[in-house]
């Protein structure tokens, strides 16, 4: 097994403090990796991502620096996210169909914020695309995973980001030129206009770390349709950034 052969070659080549933090941290990872594959496509393989993550915690105990002022389970978790999430983007694992529908989502819902002046409901949303209800949904589950934000998002015509000033400085954190930029304030907002039962889903599972069959029991709602939802969720939020972004 993969995983068993890079932890052999990390113990022959590290300290033994180092090979402690790891296998200290070792739950820390399945415990990101099963948090992270709720809301991905079935293709992913949770095992995959217990690999990479893995990895990426071997590189933390390595450089993890204990007069930085930082604990080392927030230095590694950072880490072992970072790891997953290269991993998936490298896979591209969303079809671009599935990206360019929730595209289309997010302008139609964009769209009908400002005509209605409230957030849009499934049905007006899936009227103004012209699909029946039903379609519009399993469009929403098939997106299952989408994310508040790309790299991409970032990039102007020419595909230049404009986070790139933060790859050559490791002391940089680009979330705190985000949340400079206004991009806190904004999606305060937006969490605040959505529906009811989207902010209570999204609390959930960012606060409290339910995964979508916890949620959907309190809920009172499947697994499937807590998917849904959770993508229409990302989907408005992600139309309410379009005018912080300008795209």
């Amino acid at each position: 097994m993969p995983t068993q052969r890079a932890l052999k070659l990390y113990r022959q080549t590290q300290s033994d403090h180092d090979q402690d933090r790891v296998q200290l941290y070792a739950p820390l990872v399945k415990k990101i990796a099963y948090h992270m594959v709720a809301r991905l496509p079935s293709s992913v393989e949770v095992d995959d991502l217990i690999q990479v993550g893995l990895m990426g915690l071997m590189e933390a105990a390595r450089n993890f620096d204990p007069n930085a002022g930082v604990q080392f389970e927030t230095f590694a978790t950072q880490r072992i996210r970072g790891a997953m999430l290269d991993e998936l983007r490298n896979a591209d694992w969303m079809p671009r169909q599935t990206r360019r529908n929730m595209r289309e989502i997010e302008s139609c819902v964009h769209k009908l914020e400002h005509q209605l002046g409230h957030a849009p409901s499934e049905g007006e949303v899936a009227k103004a695309m012209d699909l029946p209800l039903e379609e519009y949904q399993q469009m929403l589950g098939d997106a299952r995973g989408h994310q508040l934000l790309y790299y991409d998002d970032f990039e102007d015509d020419d595909g230049n980001s404009q986070l790139d000033q933060f790859v050559a400085d490791t002391t940089a954190n680009p979330f705190e030129a985000l949340a400079d930029s206004g991009f806190r304030q904004v999606l305060i907002e937006g969490i605040n206009a959505l529906p009811e039962r989207e902010k209570i889903l999204m609390a959930l599972y960012y606060d409290e770390e339910l995964n979508l069959k916890e949620i959907g029991a309190v809920l009172g709602v499947t697994e499937s349709r807590v998917s849904q939802l959770h993508s229409q969720a990302i989907a408005r939020l992600r139309a309410r950034l379009k005018d912080w972004t300008g795209r």
